[in-house]
């Protein structure tokens, strides 16, 4: 039997700052753009929804921005996180590589998104906001904000995607304890949501739907602004915790990681984990980075790349990525955080770069892969993190028919606890 390897960072080692990769990209992103006159957006016109503070965040060049005291007293409940080598995976496989997983799912509310949801809480109750509105697909996001906002004092609202609603009706409870009002989108009430309830009364509803609904409620109200737990620049800034703690374990461990994993669906889990790695690759370090993805929801795979709404009703500015169509409505997977009809900028330019590959994953098969691993290592994934877990099991399994060692890192971004039903 393998050597148990688990690495736990002391509070006092974790990263004091976030990493901004677009100090380091040797090429500027294409900005995001007014649907009306297809200029640049200024920054100051998203001040309608997002407080300053994350405004500048969105659109700075610095390397590293200081994580403020009071998001790192939040985050010393969690963070660091383990950082362990699944060696009853390794052997199950009769595998060469060697095969590390980040746990998120230890957070307060079971994933990573606590990791900018506490930050935007904070920056937005700093400002005098006194509610954030957001979108949630299988409701890890919201029941994050909504833990969020109730540590900063903040009101919390949340449409979740009406197929989620019913699929994972712990969810809702959870975002109701911290206080969470949450509304099955599309929902009575907007005048988005009414007129896709109009159409089909049944309507699954759509992260993009559920999007424009959380939009449509911030701008006819007052003190309140909108929080969004993937795609944006900022977003991604405040994940990339994540990575910057895995470089630190694996230089406590001597490692050097040859495959970065992390499943995909907005890009915030996966951004998270790569982004402090890619001025490796950049430099010429071998490395790869994999966006696994559901067959079902392939932007990365299947997508378009160029600009694109990143919400149905087309309230948001035009944004450059790889998208399957504002108005595409997926299958009512399991995997709710993945349904989401776009990508990040930042990932999709990396991706039409060849920086960063993209594979997708049917269900059945990352469901196969998530219940090995729950045998094995005795952690069950969230679906969404299933991808990863399934892509893994792929590349280990190359690695085993090549006789080539590998180092295999992947985010175990959450627990799949209230999506028992889901595993039946």
């Amino acid at each position: 039997m393998g050597k148990r390897v688990k690495v736990d960072l002391p509070v006092e080692e974790m990263p004091k700052n976030w990493y901004n990769v677009l100090a380091d990209l040797p090429f500027e992103l294409d900005p995001p753009l007014d649907p009306a006159t297809r200029e640049p957006v200024k920054p100051e016109a998203l001040l309608a929804i997002f407080p300053e503070s994350l405004v500048e965040q969105e659109v700075t060049k610095e390397r590293h921005i200081p994580i403020p005291e009071e998001v790192l007293k939040e985050y010393a409940v969690f963070r660091p996180t383990p950082l362990i080598r699944a060696v009853y995976m390794e052997e199950y496989l009769e595998t060469p590589a060697r095969i590390y997983y980040k746990y998120e799912g230890v957070s307060p509310t079971g994933s990573h998104k606590t990791n900018t949801a506490l930050a935007q809480a904070y920056y937005n109750a700093r400002e005098g906001v006194e509610e954030l509105v957001t979108e949630t697909g299988a409701g890890q996001w919201g029941s994050a904000l909504s833990y969020s906002c109730a540590k900063f004092g903040l009101r919390s609202r949340v449409f979740m995607v009406r197929i989620s609603y019913k699929q994972k009706p712990m969810r809702k409870q959870l975002m109701n304890l911290f206080g969470g009002v949450v509304e099955p989108s599309p929902s009575n009430k907007t005048n988005v949501g009414k007129d896709f309830l109009a159409s089909n009364p049944e309507h699954p509803g759509s992260l993009g739907i559920a999007i424009s609904e959380a939009i449509e409620y911030v701008v006819s109200s007052n003190k309140v602004k909108y929080s969004l737990g993937s795609v944006l620049n900022h977003v991604l800034l405040h994940q990339t915790i994540i990575g910057l703690e895995i470089e630190k374990q694996l230089e406590i461990l001597g490692e050097k990681p040859t495959i970065i994993v992390g499943c995909h669906g907005g890009g915030s889990n996966f951004g998270g984990t790569v982004l402090p790695f890619v001025p490796r690759k950049l430099a010429g370090e071998n490395i790869r980075f994999i966006a696994a993805e559901p067959e079902a929801c392939p932007s990365l795979t299947k997508g378009e790349y160029r600009y694109d709404y990143g919400d149905t009703a087309g309230m948001t500015p035009l944004l450059k990525m790889y998208t399957l169509g504002k108005d595409f409505v997926p299958p009512p997977i399991h995997a709710g955080g993945l349904r989401y009809h776009g990508s990040a900028p930042i990932i999709a330019r990396l991706v039409h770069e060849g920086i960063i590959e993209a594979q997708s994953f049917p269900q059945e098969e990352t469901f196969e892969a998530a219940k090995l691993f729950a045998r094995l290592e005795g952690i069950v994934p969230a679906p969404e993190a299933s991808h990863a877990v399934a892509a893994v099991i792929r590349e280990a399994e190359k690695a085993k028919e090549e006789r080539r060692e590998e180092v295999i890192v992947f985010n175990l971004s959450g627990h799949g606890l209230f999506d028992l039903s889901a595993y039946t």
